[in-house]
C-alpha cells in the first residue's frame, strides 16, 4: 500500500496531470518511524520541508525521495519555488536563524548587529521565506530583554523591525511571497500579542472588531490577504465561545471572524482558534482548534469561509478512513498558493505523524 500511495503521489503532484483531478481527495500519511512532521510546502507541491519529531533536525520530503535530513535544528518554511529551505541552525555556541544550501549546510545569519547577546543559547530563529527566496523574516536577540522581528535579505542583511511597546518583544511569523510585507505579532504591555504587518519597515497593527486581533501567522503573495488567530481577544475567557474564531483580513474587508466548525468546552485553559496558511485567492485556509498551551489540536479546513474538521472533510470527499483510530488531526500548517496541497500533522496512534493532503477540485 505505501508503494501505491508515493506513486499516486508522484502522479498527482505532476503539474502536467493535476488538471484532470476529480472532486475526491487524498491522503497521504508520511513514514511514522521518521516522524517527519511538516510545516511548510512549495507552489508545485513537489517539496514539502518540516523537522523531525526526535527534535534531530529539518527535512525536505519529494515523492521520488521521501523524508531527507538537513541537519541543523529546525526547518521552518520552504520557498514557494522549493530551492529555498529556512529554520534554525547551530554553530559551536549558539543556535540561529538560518538558510539551508543544497550542499547540506546551512548559512547562519547571526543577529541585528555583531556582538549581539543570545538569550540562553538562541541569538536569532527564521520563521519563513518569500516566493524566491530572497527574503528571510523570524525573531533575533540581543540579550534575553530585547526580541524583535527582522527582515533580512543580501543586499542588506538583518534589519531590526522593532517593537512599538518598549520593553515587549515583536515577532515575524512569515511573508508574502512576493517579499514586500512581513507578518507577525507586537506584544503590548498586558503580554497579549497583537497581530501586525510591516510593509517597508513600518508596523501597523491590525484591528478586529472589538480590539486587535492575535498574531498573523501568514499572508498571500501580495498581502491583500493575511490570516491568523484569535479573532475576539476581548473573549480572553476559558470557555467564551466567542473566543472559537481565528481570523482573514482583506484590504477592502478587514478582518472577518473564522469560527471553528463547533464550540469546544474547555478544559480549563482557553481554546484557541488559528488560520496557519492560505490560498493565494482566499478561498482555502487551514489551521487549527486547540487547547491552548498543550498538543490536543484538531486540523480545521475553511473553504469559501466555511468551516470543516480535516477529518470530516476528507471522508465527505473521497477518503471514508481518513485519521482512523488518531487520537486528532493537529494542524494545517502549510498550503500551496493554488489551495489544492495541504500539509500538516497530528497524534496517530503511536505518536505524532506527518500528512500532505491533495484536494479534489473546488467548485
Amino acid at each position: 500500500m505505501p508503494g501505491k500511495r508515493l506513486l499516486l503521489a508522484v502522479m498527482l503532484l505532476t503539474p502536467a496531470l493535476t488538471a484532470g483531478a476529480n472532486d475526491k481527495a487524498l491522503l497521504i500519511e508520511l513514514d511514522q518511524r521518521s516522524a517527519a512532521l511538516p510545516a511548510s510546502v512549495s507552489a508545485s507541491g513537489a517539496v514539502v520541508v518540516g523537522s523531525f519529531g526526535e527534535g534531530i533536525g529539518g527535512f525536505y520530503w519529494m515523492p521520488t525521495t521521501g523524508a531527507v535530513a538537513t541537519g541543523g535544528l529546525v526547518a521552518a518554511s520552504v520557498s514557494r519555488d522549493g530551492r529555498t529551505i529556512v529554520g534554525r541552525a547551530i554553530d559551536s555556541r549558539t543556535i540561529q536563524a538560518a538558510i539551508w544550501l543544497r550542499a547540506a549546510e546551512w548559512k547562519l545569519l547571526g543577529s541585528f548587529r555583531p556582538g549581539a547577546a543570545p538569550c540562553d543559547a538562541s541569538l536569532s530563529g527564521a520563521q519563513g521565506t518569500s516566493g524566491d527566496g530572497r527574503v528571510v523574516v523570524g525573531h533575533a536577540y540581543d540579550g534575553c530583554n530585547f526580541t524583535h522581528a527582522f527582515r533580512w535579505e543580501q543586499s542588506t542583511g538583518m534589519v531590526d523591525l522593532g517593537s512599538s511597546v518598549a520593553g515587549h518583544p515583536s515577532l515575524a511569523t512569515g511573508v508574502s511571497g512576493d517579499g514586500k510585507v512581513v507578518v507577525g505579532y507586537q506584544e503590548d504591555a498586558t503580554g497579549y500579542r497583537r497581530g501586525a504587518r510591516w510593509l517597508d519597515g513600518r508596523q501597523e497593527l491590525i484591528p478586529g472588531s472589538i480590539g486587535f486581533v492575535g498574531s498573523a501567522n501568514a499572508a498571500n503573495n501580495d498581502a491583500t490577504i493575511i490570516v491568523g488567530r484569535i479573532c475576539n481577544p476581548a473573549a480572553l475567557r476559558p470557555g467564551d465561545p466567542n473566543f472559537q474564531n481565528a481570523w482573514m483580513w482583506t484590504p477592502g474587508g478587514g478582518t472577518k471572524c473564522l469560527p471553528a466548525p463547533s464550540l469546544r468546552p474547555s478544559p480549563g485553559p482557553a481554546i484557541i482558534v488559528e488560520a496557519n496558511a492560505t490560498s493565494d485567492d482566499g478561498r482555502v485556509l487551514g489551521g487549527s482548534q486547540n487547547v491552548a498551551g498543550s498538543a490536543d489540536s484538531n486540523a480545521i479546513i475553511w473553504i469559501d469561509g466555511t468551516p470543516t474538521y480535516l477529518k470530516d472533510y476528507l471522508r465527505a470527499h473521497g477518503v471514508p478512513d481518513a485519521f482512523e483510530s488518531w487520537p486528532n488531526t493537529g494542524a494545517i500548517n502549510g498550503i500551496s498558493p493554488d489551495g489544492r496541497i495541504l500539509v500538516g500533522f497530528g497524534a496517530a496512534p503511536a505518536g505524532f505523524r506527518g500528512y500532505i493532503v491533495i484536494l479534489g477540485e473546488q467548485p
